[in-house]
């Protein structure tokens, strides 16, 4: 059995990682003997063409696909492309988004043919072994199927017991030199499942209430494995990776023992860490947590059943200041019972945790297909706006509260991005005066590198300067490749030469383009291998 699984495209600003969902997807599949190719449509520039050759090369008998709601749209796209290249591959698509909404997107969208929901390590494994002996679906657990002009759902599949049974993710498969070179973490799992109930997220629909755990040796054996691949950070992504201080203490031990020098995030509540816990994650390697703390307003978190209280968040980032671990606080606009005044106290209360060195960010209210505050808005007083899915990204207002307007909700965001937009106006002044030291420029020196290689990537430039003809190895000629690179670059995207340059030469430095020769054939390439 040969699968193709697909990675949709979803914009960079969205700080992608290497797509760990559809790796696990394709561990299972390899440990189960199919054949596996992914094509990752965040790092690579989406071509009819590029399809056609891929399907021709690898000729899949299924399709599976992943999607969260933003990026829905750009999946279904692809599958369209892929039923009318060859409407006979079955295609399957899994995430959140379609897990809620099953059978309204096989109604809505003839060119797909089995919805996955929930977890899908099991589930896809089953179906493949079924596609290809050619057997029906209605034995398997989990999945929503077209059956002529039927639409069947099967029985729910129980989330994974044991989680150290699960192959670990086949990495090799993905792009990782892209994502190294965009500057990007690796993301890895320690558990599933989440035991809060905020109204306004899918997470423990999706993986369940119970959370499973890994062997924590488990854990830092592909901690290691990931601290040999170059990414400058490794992000814990579990729903919440503090749940149990038991097995979050166990695995920071782990790393200790083993003397393991990496960096690495998670997710964390407010009331689940201490000044125990969290020394010990800062002596493992910990750089930094994220906390949802969502408002600033009693009420509204009562009414999303957030379950924290603003003097649980003082103490929280008062103990990481003591122990030395970065926080990071996210708040959530827009969400039920907001006014003007709820709206202030937040951004004051969000000020004042800046002051005291904590970062911060804003989302607004997106009322994703399974969230409480989608399936009860009326009751909530909420008024959802569209229901175009590409604006579910949740950095533009898409709902309004009986208090507060869509454009009230924007202009705040608005404002607090225009606010580093300053700061890194305020490096490239300096920088144009060479009143600023390399650490201070790095910001926006990054960010500039960063955006000019994703267009390189994106526009598929880099492919595009293969000459087809061997030349002699020496320094001579290797400097009048990146000059002639860098001219092709500069002119093509507009980007200024010294800029161009810079990022050029640094990708070159750093190993992440490199000069291929294959078969006779010679260009520029992107250096992806472990």
């Amino acid at each position: 059995m040969r699968v193709l699984l697909v990675n949709p495209f979803y914009p960079i600003s969205e700080t992608p990682s290497p797509p760990l969902g559809l790796a696990y997807l394709a561990s299972a599949l390899k440990s189960a003997g199919m054949m596996v190719k992914i094509l990752d449509l965040v790092v690579h520039p989406y071509r009819r063409s590029l399809l056609e050759n891929l399907l021709k090369s690898v000729e899949p008998q299924m399709v599976g696909i992943t999607a969260v709601t933003m990026n829905f749209d750009n999946a279904v796209e692809v599958v369209r492309s892929i039923k009318l290249l060859n409407p006979k591959i079955l295609t399957v698509m899994g995430g959140p988004h379609v897990t809620f909404c099953a059978e309204d997107t096989l109604k809505e969208h003839p060119e797909l043919d089995i919805i996955v929901k929930g977890e899908g390590e099991r589930t896809i494994v089953e179906l493949s072994r079924a596609a290809g002996n050619g057997n029906a679906f209605e034995d398997i657990k989990g999945i929503v199927y077209r059956d002529g002009s039927q639409i069947r759902h099967t029985p729910e599949r129980p989330p994974i017991g044991d989680l150290d049974r699960l192959p670990l993710p086949a990495r090799e498969l993905l792009p990782l030199g892209r994502y190294r070179t965009l500057g990007m973490p690796v993301s890895m799992i320690t558990s599933r499942g989440c035991p809060f109930q905020c109204i306004f997220c899918v997470g423990r629909k999706m993986v369940g209430a119970r959370v499973r755990y890994r062997d924590p040796r488990s854990v830092v054996d592909e901690m290691t494995l990931l601290s040999r691949l170059g990414f400058h950070q490794i992000n814990i992504a579990d729903d919440l990776f503090t749940a149990s201080p038991k097995h979050c203490l166990a695995v920071c031990d782990e790393i200790l023992i083993r003397g393991l020098k990496l960096k690495w995030t998670s997710f964390a509540r407010v009331d689940t860490v201490s000044k125990k816990v969290l020394s010990r994650m800062k002596a493992a390697g910990c750089t930094g947590v994220s906390f949802g703390i969502e408002t600033a307003d009693p009420d509204i978190l009562k009414t999303v059943k957030k379950g924290i209280t603003l003097k649980q968040v003082k103490e929280a980032v008062a103990m990481c200041r003591d122990t030395g671990v970065t926080p990071f606080a996210s708040f959530v606009l827009g969400l039920p019972g907001e006014t003007e005044q709820t709206l202030q106290k937040t951004v004051a209360f969000a000020e004042a945790l800046e002051a005291q060195g904590v970062a911060y960010g804003y989302h607004l209210l997106a009322p994703f297909p399974g969230t409480a505050v989608r399936e009860k808005s009326e009751a909530y007083g909420l008024t959802i706006l569209t229901n175009d899915w590409s604006q579910y990204h949740a950095n533009r207002a898409i709902v309004e509260t009986e208090g507060v307007t869509a454009a009230r909700l924007d202009d705040i965001v608005i404002r607090w991005k225009a606010r580093y937009d300053a700061y890194l106006g305020d490096i490239e002044r300096r920088l144009e005066k060479g009143d600023i030291s390399s650490e201070e420029a790095a910001p926006l020196i990054n960010l500039e590198r960063t955006v000019l290689l994703y267009d390189l990537m994106m526009e598929g430039l880099l492919e595009s300067q293969c000459n087809g003809e061997h030349e002699a190895l020496n320094g001579a000629v290797a400097s009048d490749r990146l000059e002639r690179l860098i001219d092709t670059v500069q002119k093509r995207l507009g980007t200024p030469a010294e800029k161009t340059r810079d990022a050029l030469t640094w990708a070159m430095e750093q190993g992440h383009i490199h000069w291929v020769v294959n078969e006779g054939s010679e260009g520029w390439g992107w250096r992806n291998t472990i």
